[in-house]
């Protein structure tokens, strides 16, 4: 019986070394994760130069306009002018003055 309860023992040693064998398939997986980090460089952008804008100086041009006249400094009127530059009156260099 003893040597019964060693064929049978060993059998069953076998038996499960072999039910281990074909329990070993092929697993197949498959893993979801966080996707990495990917740096994209931004898209090229276009940027206007800014308008560059010159304004000319307001002009005022010395002489007479219309019945007034500008010396550079203030308007006269026609007659106070005349009164008070008198002595600067020239015929022959009228438009100096």
């Amino acid at each position: 019986m003893k040597t019964k309860f060693l064929i049978v023992s060993a059998i069953g040693a076998l038996v499960l070394a072999a039910s281990q064998a074909a329990s070993a398939g092929v697993n197949v997986g498959l893993n979801i994760g966080i996707p990495a980090p990917v740096y994209v460089a931004p898209a090229p952008m276009y940027v206007a130069p800014r308008a560059v804008v010159a304004y000319p100086a307001p002009m005022v041009v010395i002489g007479w306009h219309d019945n007034r006249y500008w010396d550079g400094r203030r308007w006269w009127g026609h007659d106070e002018w005349s009164a008070h530059h008198h002595h600067h009156y020239d015929h022959r260099h009228y438009d100096h003055y």
